[in-house]
């Protein structure tokens, strides 16, 4: 792998790579392109991945291999403390709320004291607490230069930072942000270089999805609201009647989030006429016109104080887009691509392509290093263009990017340890539109047969049977009670979640001295870290049980995981408007939706879950499979073809006396 890479760098292009687990496909890349001299750009899905690169993996190589590189690591501008919004949070009404004021008041302090402004620093507060985004901007409320505090701004810094550095580390969100808004003409200021490489790259196409099409949510606009009411009574009251502004624009976001009716959990309805199906036309097509009629009034009453303050430019700003996007969804939907409505506490409408083919082929496709920027002074060390093959003006920058080093020559990197079910990876390589990249699979370095075991109990109901997550519940009971915890049970929906978890927690024998954690239960992190930890110095196994995010990225390495039980085949849920809309493009294409969209998607996401079991040489365990069709139906062939080559169990004696195994030698393996 790291040859392929070195090859790509000197030659340019698209390369990649599938690398199963234990390749050690981090150092393959990076060991490449540090020595190559090149000014890189290295993007992971995670923030936890995005934060190992840069302060273990990079900076031990750097050491090892001495080279005088700077590295540089960049987040979306939400991840950093915002001085301007901090010094206004305590005029908001959050800020008036228990508890408020102390915590504001230790963000200050810290405020003082940080050179970076990364609130990943600040331990104890979380993401999802009331102040995050009081001290935060976004791209909607960010002021820009126009901003009081713009030269002391931490995102700037962090930008200017990552300008002068040989290696910028980001994640997907913030690239595709990045393109979203060059796209629009708008220059973000992340460094454009010669060779990228994307880590964990099977998300990128629905992180770019995201990013490249059309959002308006009732967040935003309440956010809005909320801003706009803060900021008219502090800097402009009694000039307009802010609170009857606010009110009618808070009613119309509250009314059309009613209008979606009520759903159980978060839902996508399809949107392929003039209103989501199921929702009546009577109700929802005049509250999105209150909607569009309210962003309009609010728009009339930010322009006759615009001149007084650039926060009063910046939200009549925001009010316009906002407005413009209300009406776009007033509008039908572009045949072109997919549109649904998403439902749950809160609304968002969605408008996306299909893809990232197309706007991702034409980047990686580019013969000169893209998007020059015509108000952007070449001569300036900062500016885009003189970053794009490396800035000769730059003390120390790499001379081999200079005229002669072949700006047309891009290098591509893409890489994880699940690209596809089969060798040419186009389940991956088509909706990225990597058609022409080089494909390269390497596999794990582990014994499977070895320390692995694949059981598939052929004795459950079907996976549609009404009792299936009981059944599932009552083998996971017998199992943990021989292994004493030691087991993840992955699911593909959350009601099966919450039906196994409760009886788990429920059903368990309090001798076995397990402990039960549900995902949602807990933060997920502290639940990741309890897991990890599992038994010993008086504390109780466990097993945990989850959907969604745990199928991929949560390493448990060593004896504190042996069993991983998935409860059905990971097909795509049949009612999703972007999977049928993706659908139904293979099908009038001639091509089978189901061999050539359905199955891949489903393979990729049980290799995923599979993944978790084995993550060193040394590590064992049983992948349980409850889903009867992978030994019934002539498909289960192909998706037991993409696992690990894991030896099968026959029967539910020889899973019982494994697991038994398992138990013995792990005890052994504590006491030496």
């Amino acid at each position: 792998m790291a040859m392929a890479v070195c090859q790509t760098l000197e030659q340019g292009g698209q390369l990649v790579v599938e690398a199963g687990t234990g390749v050690g496909k981090t150092y393959a890349y990076l060991v490449p392109v540090l020595l190559s001299g090149q000014r890189a750009l290295v993007s992971t899905a995670t923030k936890a991945l995005q934060d190992q690169l840069f302060s273990r993996d990079i900076p031990r190589l750097v050491e090892v291999l001495g080279l005088p590189i700077r590295v540089a690591l960049l987040k979306g501008r939400s991840n950093y403390l915002c001085l301007h919004r901090m010094e206004q949070a305590r005029h908001s009404a959050e800020a008036a709320q228990p508890g408020a004021q102390r915590a504001l008041a230790k963000i200050e302090t810290w405020s003082q004291a940080t050179r970076t402004g990364d609130m990943a620093e600040l331990s104890g507060l979380d993401e999802r607490s009331s102040l995050w985004p009081l001290v935060t901007s976004t791209r909607d409320n960010c002021l820009g230069s126009s901003c009081p505090r713009y030269r002391a701004c931490h995102v700037n810094l962090a930008r200017k930072e990552a300008m002068a550095s040989d290696v910028v580390v980001i994640n997907h969100h913030l690239f595709f942000a990045d393109m979203a808004v060059r796209e629009s003409g708008v220059a973000e200021l992340l460094p454009t270089v010669r060779v990228t490489v994307f880590d964990e790259a099977h998300q990128l196409n629905e992180i770019g999805v995201n990013f490249l099409g059309q959002q308006l949510s009732t967040v935003q606009l309440l956010e809005l609201s909320r801003d706009v009411l803060a900021t008219g009574l502090q800097l402009a009251r009694g000039l307009v009647d802010w609170h009857a502004l606010t009110d009618r624009l808070e009613k119309s976001s509250r009314d059309l989030r009613l209008a979606a009716g009520m759903h159980r959990g978060s839902v996508r309805l399809r949107w392929t006429d003039a209103v989501p199906e199921g929702v009546e036309s009577a109700e929802w097509t005049p509250a999105l016109q209150n909607l569009v009629q309210a962003l309009e009034q609010t728009q009339s009453g930010l322009e006759t104080v615009v001149e007084l303050a650039p926060d009063f430019q910046r939200l009549f700003e925001r009010a316009r887009e906002l407005g413009q996007k209300a009406a776009l969804f007033s509008n039908a939907p572009d045949p072109e691509g997919v549109r649904w409505a998403e439902v749950s506490a809160q609304l968002r409408l969605v408008e996306s392509p299909l893809d990232i083919a197309q706007a991702f082929s034409a980047l990686t496709k580019s013969v000169q290093a893209p998007l020059a920027l015509d108000d952007e002074d070449p001569s300036n060390p900062e500016s885009i263009q003189a970053l794009m093959a490396g800035d000769p003006c730059r003390d120390g920058a790499p001379q081999a990017l200079g005229a002669a080093g072949g700006v047309g020559q891009r290098a591509w990197v893409f890489t994880s340890a699940t690209l596809g079910d089969e060798p040419t990876l186009r389940w991956f390589t088509e909706p990225c539109g990597l058609t022409s990249a080089q494909v390269m699979q390497v596999t794990s370095p582990f014994d499977y047969a070895r320390q692995a075991a694949l059981y598939v109990p052929e004795h459950l109901p079907k996976p549609g049977d009404p009792g299936h997550a009981g059944h599932v519940a009552q083998l996971v009971v017998e199992a943990v009670e021989l292994l004493g915890g030691r087991t993840l049970v992955l699911t593909t929906t959350l009601n099966a979640m919450r039906s196994i978890g409760e009886y788990l927690q429920t059903r368990l024998d309090p001798a076995a001295n397990v402990e039960v954690l549900v995902q949602g239960q807990s933060p997920k992190r502290r639940l990741m870290e309890r897991f990890r930890e599992g038994a010993g110095d008086g504390r109780a196994g466990c097993v945990l049980v989850a959907s969604a995010s745990f199928w991929e990225g949560f390493d448990v390495p060593g004896n504190a995981l042996q069993l991983v039980v998935i409860d059905k085949l990971p097909f795509p849920p049949p009612g999703d408007p972007l999977f049928e809309a993706r659908s139904q493009r293979i099908t009038r294409e001639g091509r089978s939706a189901f061999a050539d969209h359905a199955l891949p998607e489903a393979a990729v996401a049980l290799k995923q879950g599979a993944g978790r079991l084995i993550r060193s040489e040394t590590d064992s365990g049983v992948l349980v499979v409850c889903d009867t069709r992978l030994a019934t139906m002539s498909y289960g062939r192909r998706l037991i073809r993409g696992l690990p080559e894991m030896r099968r169990l026959n029967g539910h004696p020889e899973f019982l006396s494994t697991l038994r195994q398992l138990t013995t030698d792990a005890t052994s393996s504590t006491t030496s």
